[in-house]
């Protein structure tokens, strides 16, 4: 038996509770958690803007230690300090084929699957296919990559989301050029991310835009040469501090409409639009047909920073071990499993960047 972050229901409260996982079958690998980052996804899977199978065991942004390995596992053996890889790709599908991993059909088929079970023998499902939400979990061989030399195993767990989609969004998605200007719309642990991967990218001006005065020191400390609080002047503002312009690249890191809007409406003439982040059905974004056209702006969805884990997590190993990108920045509150619910509240709030479960 093992404590786990349970939810039982959509629009259930989460339950930290003791449930039974068993030992690794073949091509799977069994892991013991060393921490877990509090995404925003996981969030959207308890109000039912992402729709997978319930009762699930949440988290899926982890890293930790392969304690055990089933059979035929041959890429990672007991003792390797892995990273969790919550989206693997199939590697025949049509978009696999084309080298988009990112957008794998059925990079999401493990959440089906019988994870584990409560006391009572309610089967469990995995999240978002890795489960880390957990002090164990039992995953497939494809969804753990090694973390790179000389990344520290709990500060390693945040490249499982948060790091490689704030990285891909800028230098997969948006491509942004050395010297271009970059407005990013939330300043939580992607957007962060973003920003530390804009000033790498060499960035000259970079807003960060959030509805939080006090998280300003933040947004500077990750790279932000401006800051800007959400209002409804907020594309004006981000125009007059371009020369009247507006931003080369906005990167909407919320998932609401209006702030999907706001980043068109800060992006020059030409310039290129990215949304990162997950919104709901209900959240409908307009255009009209002349805009388009005058306007001449590229907006473009973004899945995981369309990256590839495996040939991304070396490029940012080199940049973390140069210490230009700086993965404990991201991170503003050091929390137990019991401190899951709170975080939720937080990011509900709008409060801080990353929350991370540390594991004893």
């Amino acid at each position: 038996m093992i404590r786990a972050a349970v939810l039982p229901a959509v629009g259930s409260p989460l339950e930290i509770t003791a449930i039974e996982l068993p030992e690794p079958g073949p091509g799977q690998a069994r892991v013991r958690l060393a921490a877990a980052g509090v995404c925003h996804s996981d969030l959207s899977l308890t109000n039912g803007t992402m729709r997978l199978p319930v009762p699930a065991v949440l988290g899926h942004e982890g890293a930790g230690t392969v304690v055990s390995v089933g059979e035929g596992v041959t890429q990672v053996a007991p003792g390797d300090a892995v990273v969790l890889n919550w989206a693997p790709s199939c590697g025949t599908c049509h978009p696999c084929t084309l080298g988009e991993v990112w957008l794998c059909v059925d990079a999401l088929a493990g959440a089906a699957n019988v994870h584990a079970r409560t006391q009572d023998g309610t089967e469990l499902h995995p999240g978002l296919n890795v489960a880390a939400f957990a002090e164990e979990t039992v995953v497939a061989e494809k969804c753990v990559l090694p973390v790179p030399d000389g990344i520290p195993l709990t500060d390693a767990a945040l490249l499982g989301c948060a790091v490689l989609t704030g990285w891909g969004a800028v230098h997969h998605s948006a491509r942004v050029r050395e010297g271009e200007s970059v407005a990013v719309f939330g300043v939580g642990g992607v957007g962060l991310a973003t920003l530390q991967a804009a000033r790498i990218a060499g960035a000259s001006t970079i807003v960060a835009v959030d509805v939080s005065p006090e998280k300003e020191a933040l947004a500077r400390a990750a790279g932000a040469t401006e800051y800007v609080v959400a209002s409804e002047t907020t594309a004006r503002e981000i125009r007059k501090l371009t020369g009247g312009q507006g931003v080369d690249v906005a990167v909407e890191c919320v998932g609401r409409a209006v702030t999907i809007r706001t980043a068109w409406e800060s992006t020059r003439r030409g310039g290129r639009t990215t949304v990162v982040g997950i919104g709901g059905k209900d959240q409908q974004v307009t255009f009209n047909a002349l805009e388009i056209f005058h306007w001449g702006r590229t907006l473009t969805g973004c899945v995981y920073g369309n990256s590839n884990p495996a040939e991304d997590l070396p490029v940012l190993a080199e940049h973390i071990r140069a210490g230009r990108f700086d993965l404990g920045a991201l991170v503003t509150e050091r929390i137990t499993l019991d401190g899951i619910p709170g975080a939720f509240d937080n990011m509900l709030a709008g409060k801080g960047g990353r929350a991370l479960v540390v594991f004893p």
